[in-house]
């Protein structure tokens, strides 16, 4: 029996003889954005996790210590809203071009995962990427492959026959016919029954998440209109399923008739939400739904106007969007509507996602906390991970980045980093 004990006792010393621990000191210490900051501070972290947060600059024996004590440490930024197997500033046409493969977005996805992981995001929500690409950056990045942020992803987005997402949309008929058994084509669905099935099929691939396109948008090509697209009674069977599956439902929706049907639905959160009103502001606030606004995406759609990169209908649109920039995030800060930092990157290069919160702040009339709150625990709050991210409590994940000046006071400030951990990681920043 002591020879047993013994032997416990001895594993349990070597276990924490080769425990990995950290030592990162701090200037001021960001542990909640909805709290004061504190002031020298060190974050412990062990294998991954925030084990205590002491005054001062302390150093454990046998850690390794961080020197961040002239940097804002902080909770890291969560963008609930990015397509990390696409690039900016491409032509509507150049992803029909034959390197556009499943491989090929799944390298440009791991690509731009650790962009964005070094402009000091630690979490990510991949809305709409064709395939099973994202599904396998998110894999290679958990299973410690490739250095990244955690990441949820939602697969090929759900559409209407000619919808936001209908693959074939602008395509001669035979392209449309040669792409009849694309398995990315079982997700363009009509009537709740097929609606329906066609979550259950994306739950099997293993998505987190779903996302359907409840209104047209802005980048459709042809004329397709900014309002609902889904029926009611299709949107009730995609969300209501994907529930039952245990997994959140995101709906792109501009119009405020597709965005308030989509509420009423039950759907978690709405992304863009462009000409929301007076009604679907209640509604939203009733419901517990989140607003994710995507400013940045207006920014970078009418960047490309005039340059030959959207057909003429697109461009209109995208003009119309612009015009209201920043107008429904208002209207929900003012509600008291849950709001969750998002910005569309794809649409826009990656690595600008934190440019966000200074837009949250300019366009959008919400104070500099606020919009952090949004970028960290609003995210978390959205994506089901608050009792593991979001703020740096002890017991969670090392999700955390530093940063110069105070992003309590200055939303810029978040532009500046100089430091990132996620999920207990190191980040290389070269």
């Amino acid at each position: 029996m002591f020879k047993h004990i013994a032997a416990a006792a001895l594993a349990l010393v070597a276990t924490a003889a080769h425990a990995e621990t950290y030592a990162i000191q701090a200037g001021h210490l960001i542990v909640d954005a909805a709290k004061p900051a504190r002031g020298p501070s060190t974050v412990i972290v062990t294998d991954g996790r925030i084990t205590r947060i002491d005054d001062g600059a302390t150093a454990p024996g046998g850690a390794t210590v961080v020197d961040l004590r002239t940097k804002t440490v902080m909770p890291g930024l969560i963008d609930v809203h990015v397509h990390l197997t696409s690039d900016a500033g491409l032509a509507w046409y150049e992803s029909l071009r034959p390197k556009y493969s499943e491989g090929y977005a799944a390298v440009t996805g791991i690509k731009n995962a650790l962009i964005t992981a070094r402009a000091g995001f630690t979490t990510l929500r991949d809305v709409g990427s064709g395939g099973t690409a994202a599904l396998a950056v998110r894999d290679a990045i958990r299973d410690g492959s490739v250095p990244g942020p955690r990441l949820q992803v939602s697969g090929q987005p759900l559409s209407m026959i000619g919808g936001h997402a209908d693959p074939a949309v602008g395509l001669s008929p035979s392209l449309r016919d040669a792409m009849a058994h694309d398995p990315a084509m079982f997700t363009v669905c009509t009537g709740a029954a097929e609606c329906s099935k066609a979550v259950r099929r994306l739950g099997a691939e293993g998505v987190d998440m779903i996302k359907f396109m409840a209104t047209g948008g802005v980048l459709d090509p042809g004329d397709i209109g900014l309002e609902q697209h889904f029926t009611d009674e299709e949107m009730t069977a995609i969300i209501d399923t994907a529930h039952a599956l245990h997994l959140k439902v995101a709906a792109h929706a501009h119009g405020a008739r597709g965005i308030d049907a989509a509420v009423k639905a039950g759907v978690d959160s709405i992304e863009h939400g462009t000409f929301v009103d007076a009604a679907g502001i209640a509604d939203m606030k009733a419901h517990g739904t989140y607003y994710v606004a995507t400013l940045l995406a207006f920014r970078g759609a009418v960047d490309m106007i005039g340059k030959g990169l959207l057909q003429p209908a697109s461009e209109k649109k995208a003009q119309e969007a612009f015009a209201v920039w920043g107008t429904g995030l208002n209207r929900a800060y003012k509600g008291g509507v849950r709001i969750a930092l998002g910005t569309d990157a794809g649409v826009f290069p990656h690595g600008q996602n934190a440019q966000e919160i200074g837009l949250m702040v300019s366009k959008a009339g919400m104070t500099p906390r606020d919009a952090l709150i949004a970028a960290t625990k609003g995210g978390a709050d959205l994506m089901g991970l608050s009792a593991e991210t979001g703020t740096l409590d002890p017991g969670k994940s090392a999700d955390l980045i530093a940063v110069d000046g105070d992003p309590l006071t200055d939303p810029a400030a978040v532009t500046h980093v100089a430091y990132v951990m996620a999920m207990g990681k190191v980040i290389p920043m070269r």
